[in-house]
């Protein structure tokens, strides 16, 4: 038997976690994706916006709406010109009611990449904002 080198182990977890996210089970594809940052952190590698997105990405769809949003929050502060955290980071706060916040973080999204649901959300958002 051989043993995987740490960053491969890091990147097996994260592939663990999307197949597990992609089958719906967010609560397993957590687990993976929190050992691969334990992991991470265990052999002194620098941190990855990607395994802080899917981890973010398994917190919301467990609705860990909180902890998704500080997973986007660590991948943007890692990589911030990422169009998917802001966007994701506007979903939290429109699942948690503060649509301001999150027409702010879906109008960046919509700034940095031309995706027709980031359109849709921030219409949504807006729409939602007019009518309170």
């Amino acid at each position: 038997m051989t043993t995987q080198e740490p960053q491969d182990r890091v990147y097996t977890l994260y592939q663990q976690g999307h197949r597990r996210l992609a089958a719906g089970n967010p609560h397993g594809a957590a687990a993976a994706l929190e050992e691969a940052l334990a992991q991470q952190a265990a052999d002194d590698q620098p941190h990855k916006a990607s395994i802080h997105e899917a981890l973010g990405r398994a917190y919301f769809a467990s609705s860990q709406i909180q902890r998704a949003r500080a997973e986007f929050e660590r991948a943007l502060e890692l990589d911030p010109s990422s169009d998917y955290a802001h966007f994701s980071i506007g979903r939290c706060y429109e699942r948690q009611g503060r649509l301001g916040d999150a027409a702010k973080h879906f109008k960046i999204a919509n700034a940095l990449a031309d995706h027709e649901f980031y359109k849709a959300a921030l219409e949504r958002v807006l729409s939602r904002l007019s009518t309170d």
